[in-house]
C-alpha cells in the first residue's frame, strides 16, 4: 500500500531517472505527468498521465483530488508557463513542492558564444546567409520565418504535422555523439548553432567547438523559482528528508 502520493511533472531525463528511483522502493505512488508534445516518448516506471491540467487552478484541483503528498517540478528549463503554475497551485493547496533543474551549460576553452535573451534575439542574430542548426523545439521555427537568406536546418524528436516551409527537418532524439554531431555539422556545411542553454549533454557544443563553428546560445528564462536540486541524486535526498 502506498505511503506517499509524489507528482513528478516530467518530460525531462533527470524526471525518468527521478520516478524510476523512486518507484523502487514500491511502497509510494508515483505519478509522471507528461505535456503530451511527443507521441510516443520514452515513460518512467510507475504511473503516467498526458496532457495540461488547464492552468495552475487545474493543477490545484488535481494536488487535492489525487491527494497529492509532494509535487516535483522536473520539467525543461524552458518550460516556464507549467513551472509559474505548479508554484502557484503549490501554494495555494498547501502540497510541498520540490523543483528539480539541471544546470546550464557554461562556455568552455575554445567556444565562441553569443548569448542572446530569447529567441526573436537569436533570429536577428544569425548572420546574413548563414546556414543554421537549430536545436531549438518545433515551436520556436516560427520565429525564423522571415530569415529567408539562410538555409536553416532543425533537428526534431518526431516529424511535425506540417512541414516548415524552407526549413530541412532532421529526425533525432537524444543522446547524440560528438563524431555523429561532427559529420551531421560538417555534411550539411553548417555555419552557426542555435541552442537553448538546455544543460546536460552537450555533445553538439563539443562539435561546433571541434569544427570551430560559433554558437547563439539562448539564455535561460528569468523569474521563476530557483531549484531546489540541480542532480537526481539531491532530489532524492530531499524527498528522503522530507519523509523523515
Amino acid at each position: 500500500m502506498s505511503n506517499r502520493t509524489i507528482l513528478i511533472l516530467g518530460g525531462t531525463t533527470e524526471a525518468r531517472e527521478l520516478a524510476t528511483a523512486l518507484s523502487k522502493s514500491g511502497t509510494d505512488r508515483i505519478v509522471t505527468s507528461l505535456a503530451g508534445v511527443t507521441s510516443a516518448p520514452v515513460l518512467p516506471r510507475g504511473e503516467t498521465r498526458r496532457g495540461g491540467f488547464g492552468g495552475a487552478d487545474g493543477l490545484q484541483r488535481y494536488l487535492e483530488a489525487e491527494t497529492v503528498d509532494l509535487l516535483v517540478d522536473a520539467t525543461h528549463p524552458y518550460a516556464t508557463q507549467i513551472t509559474a503554475s505548479a508554484h502557484i497551485a503549490a501554494a495555494q493547496s498547501g502540497c510541498p513542492y520540490l523543483r528539480l533543474e539541471r544546470p546550464p551549460w557554461t562556455a568552455k576553452a575554445g567556444d565562441t558564444w553569443h548569448i542572446v535573451p530569447d529567441i526573436d534575439g537569436a533570429a536577428r542574430a544569425l548572420p546574413d546567409n548563414a546556414t543554421a542548426f537549430l536545436t531549438i523545439g518545433r515551436q520556436e521555427l516560427g520565429a525564423f520565418a522571415n530569415r529567408t537568406d539562410c538555409r536553416l536546418i532543425a533537428r526534431m524528436i518526431e516529424p511535425p504535422d506540417v512541414p516548415p516551409v524552407g526549413i530541412e527537418i532532421v529526425i533525432g532524439r537524444p543522446p547524440f555523439a560528438v563524431e555523429d554531431e561532427t559529420a551531421l555539422m560538417r555534411d550539411r556545411n553548417v555555419t552557426v548553432l542555435v541552442s537553448k542553454n538546455a544543460g546536460g549533454d552537450r555533445a553538439k557544443l563539443d562539435a561546433a567547438r571541434d569544427l570551430g563553428l560559433p554558437v547563439i546560445m539562448i539564455d535561460r528564462p528569468s523569474g521563476l523559482p530557483e531549484p531546489d536540486a540541480t542532480t537526481v541524486a539531491q532530489a532524492l535526498a530531499l524527498i528522503a528528508d522530507h519523509n523523515a
